[in-house]
């Protein structure tokens, strides 16, 4: 199975039905949320989701003919909103995540779901346009990038800062790059000063220090000033005819803030593609790493420390960690994770003597035995080096 994920330009209709189908998704996943923590604290049991879906189409709607627009819109992806909620609930029990929180207006991912009704049916897809139940043929704006030879299980419509996607599952086999070589194993050091320090002696610069990202970031900030102004001014006119006015203009600027925070995570994101690409595969010579060893970085503990936070979540160092796996994966090489207790940063790599006074400051290592080089450099050869590992 493949996804591929692309803009989508729909017609003034279409947004309208997107935007009710969201709507209405989001409100039944509350719903069940809510309707099984009350019937859970009442009567200690768990309801699942093919039992709140019963419940939802057969007592409640029928009872209550003011909630009869759940069924306007498309019961494949209010079904999906059920089971996206119980599947939240079933790793809250496995102790994977926390409790399920209920989902905010336009602050949430929450997706129009479209699926195959039965295996007669085909969802058709064209250069240009693909065809949604419900929606009809809807223009795609990057022309030929779905695939329109091969079968589409299951999409997902989502809209983000006024735009939206189309993202489908299509059926086919995983090709293997063809690689005619193998290089040796790489280390990789994952930091907040450069983003990675490979043990071939590149460095991979921190994007979020760029001019492009901190102009970015300045005008975000700008326009943020500006909406929180609006708020106030809602609250001063919320009780004259300026209110109204007021609404609109803070819908306005909130796509505004909005679009501005999707271009900084395009730009973050296509760095952490480019890095990934370059180390999994050098084009020019047709060769691969055949192994990559990365540190398994607490990145969660690391988000609790208010003093660097902010500057670990720039650096997705998660996302970069989930499609390395997967790249690794698809080109069939060795990716090695070391815990993160592993000594990567005092380790000495010539002479193997363990510095335990290093400092955070301390930039270049120096070593008893006359070894000096750069901390990171360090920390990058130990990794490739390292004996004690798990693979991804």
């Amino acid at each position: 199975m493949i996804s591929y994920k692309t803009e989508i330009n729909p017609t003034a209709e279409q947004k309208q039905i997107i935007n009710r189908t969201i709507g209405v998704s989001r409100y039944v996943y509350n719903f069940y949320l809510g309707h099984n923590k009350e019937i859970y604290e009442k009567e200690k049991r768990f309801v699942t989701g093919a039992d709140f879906s019963k419940w939802l189409n057969n007592e409640y709607i029928p009872n209550n003919p003011d909630k009869t627009w759940i069924k306007e819109v498309s019961s494949k992806s209010v079904k999906q909103s059920i089971m996206n909620a119980e599947r939240a609930f079933k790793n809250f029990f496995k102790k994977k995540t926390k409790f399920p929180k209920f989902k905010k207006k336009n602050k949430s991912d929450v997706k129009m779901y479209f699926v195959k009704t039965d295996a007669t049916v085909i969802i058709p897809c064209e250069r240009h346009r693909i065809k949604i139940p419900t929606l009809g043929w809807v223009r795609l704006k990057e022309k030929g990038y779905i695939p329109t030879d091969k079968i589409i299980k299951s999409g997902t419509v989502s809209k983000k800062a006024d735009r939206y996607y189309v993202s489908v599952l299509i059926d086919m086999p995983n090709n293997t790059q063809n690689v005619t070589g193998k290089t040796d194993g790489i280390g990789i050091d994952l930091g907040l000063k450069d983003f990675a320090v490979i043990s071939d002696g590149t460095q991979k610069k921190n994007i979020n220090k760029t001019a492009k990202i901190k102009k970015t970031e300045k005008k975000l900030k700008r326009e943020q000033r500006k909406l929180s102004r609006k708020y106030e001014s809602l609250k001063q006119n919320n009780k004259n005819t300026k209110g109204e006015a007021t609404r609109k203009n803070i819908d306005k600027q909130v796509i505004k803030v909005q679009k501005l925070h999707q271009r900084l995570d395009n730009v973050r994101t296509d760095n952490i593609n480019k890095i990934i690409h370059e180390l999994v595969r050098d084009d020019l010579a047709k060769t691969k790493p055949s192994y990559i060893t990365i540190e398994d970085l607490n990145v969660s503990g690391m988000m609790k420390n208010k003093h660097i936070s902010k500057a670990v979540a720039q650096q997705k160092f998660y996302e970069f960690r989930v499609k390395l796996e997967h790249k690794c994966r698809q080109n069939g090489i060795e990716l090695r994770i070391v815990n993160m207790f592993y000594p990567s940063s005092k380790l000495c790599h010539e002479c193997g003597n363990i510095k335990s006074d290093l400092k955070l400051s301390d930039r270049i290592y120096k070593c008893e035995c006359g070894y000096e080089a750069d901390r990171d450099f360090n920390a990058s050869l130990n990794l490739r080096d390292a004996k004690i590992y798990k693979t991804a």
